[in-house]
């Protein structure tokens, strides 16, 4: 039973990540057919982490009167009939009002896989879990690449993409049992641990450098993902189709750095893992600096970007619970989850307006500045539990 229920949240990993890097692969089409600015697709992503931040929010008390499984099972179901409404759209109003599900399901499931990973799991299993998220992410572009180059529409790639999605929620609803029994067949009883709220977690010791340091994460690797396929064609005169690949493999970078990860994170420790990851982050993101820079180069930067994101959100996540206890675990991964998506509703399309009416060429610039911050944060985090 254990094997199996692991192996289901492998699943659920991967139906995590399939949905995340499609606007920005298709975007560069999308925005003509709907006949809006290319900043535009800031705001369907401000609209989707607006769900996420409110759904995260009130991740531990869901978790605790629903249950692990059952909100991943839902959540994964609200994702599915998302995209395919998107499917369905042709007008960008349409699909604001779709990204609003999807929102809502992706930031509950995504708290809580992370608390009951965190939990029940070695950091190696955190690694290879956000692994295929990765493989999730890396397979979509693909699947709307195909579809552009085929049929030349982004609905199918959608429709797709969804079909995907109703099939694992299927799963996920089948298996729901496997969910009631631990290792050894015993019932899993949720933890009878007091409720926190926001001002409560908000006071516990050091919150604050840890907010900062994942908001700063997720603005560097959502700011990637959703503006690589422009970046490469606006600013490198890269074919739309080509680029949608291209942007593939960044997610590709991001899934073969947590496969590596998963070999290393126990020997490490969480707070090392961080330190290589923004390092290399920093080499990736300099690649592309570079003035004149290949295709090749450009390429290999998003490959180097990918890898540096890699173990630092999975590290970051399973050191939650031994820096602030496990009885307050789901609380401040919640809170955390909010934190990273306040990062993803306002930083990528801050970035669309300063490419609007600057220029998308500040894409790396705009990246190395949270890096930095991310740095600074997870360090000043260190220095403080020290010295507790």
């Amino acid at each position: 039973m254990y094997s199996v229920l692991l192996a289901i949240i492998y699943i659920a990993f991967i139906s995590l990540g399939l949905p995340d890097s499609l606007i920005g692969s298709a975007w560069p089409v999308m925005h003509h057919d709907l006949n809006v600015p290319v900043s535009y697709a800031g705001a369907i992503t401000m609209t989707i982490s607006l769900g996420t931040i409110l759904s995260s929010v009130f991740s531990d008390r869901l978790t605790k009167k629903l249950g692990t499984g059952l909100v991943t099972a839902i959540s994964v179901l609200m994702t599915a009939i998302a995209l395919v409404g998107f499917s369905i759209s042709h007008q960008f109003i349409s699909l604001l009002f779709w990204a609003i599900p999807y929102g809502l399901g992706a930031g509950a499931v995504d708290a809580a896989l992370n608390n009951y990973v965190a939990l029940h799991y070695a950091s190696r299993h955190m690694s290879w879990l956000h692994c295929f998220w990765g493989v999730g992410a890396a397979i979509s572009p693909y699947i709307m690449s195909h579809f552009l180059m085929q049929t030349n529409s982004w609905q199918s790639g959608y429709r797709a993409v969804g079909v995907i999605q109703l099939i694992l929620t299927i799963v996920l609803f089948v298996t729901l049992p496997l969910w009631k029994k631990q290792k050894h067949g015993k019932e899993v009883s949720q933890q009878n641990t007091q409720q926190l709220r926001l001002s409560d977690v908000l006071q516990l010791p050091n919150i604050s450098f840890l907010l900062i340091a994942f908001f700063s994460y997720q603005a560097v690797e959502q700011t990637t993902g959703l503006w690589a396929s422009s970046f490469l064609v606006q600013a490198k005169n890269i074919d739309p189709d080509i680029a949608a690949r291209f942007a593939s493999f960044f997610f590709l970078g991001i899934t073969l750095g947590r496969f590596i990860s998963g070999f290393i994170a126990d020997y490490l420790g969480d707070k090392q893992m961080i330190r290589l990851g923004i390092a290399i982050l920093m080499v990736g993101i300099l690649m592309l600096m570079i003035p004149g820079v290949t295709t090749t180069i450009a390429l290999a930067g998003l490959i180097t970007i990918g890898l540096g994101c890699a173990p630092i959100y999975p590290s970051i996540i399973h050191a939650t619970p031994a820096n602030f206890g496990a009885e307050n675990s789901q609380a401040v991964i919640g809170i955390q989850m909010a934190a990273a998506y306040i990062g993803t509703t306002f930083m990528p399309p801050l970035f669309g307006l300063l490419a609007r009416y600057f220029s998308i060429s500040l894409y790396p610039f705009y990246l190395l500045f949270f890096t930095l911050a991310m740095f600074i944060t997870s360090e000043q985090l260190n220095q403080k539990k020290s010295l507790l």
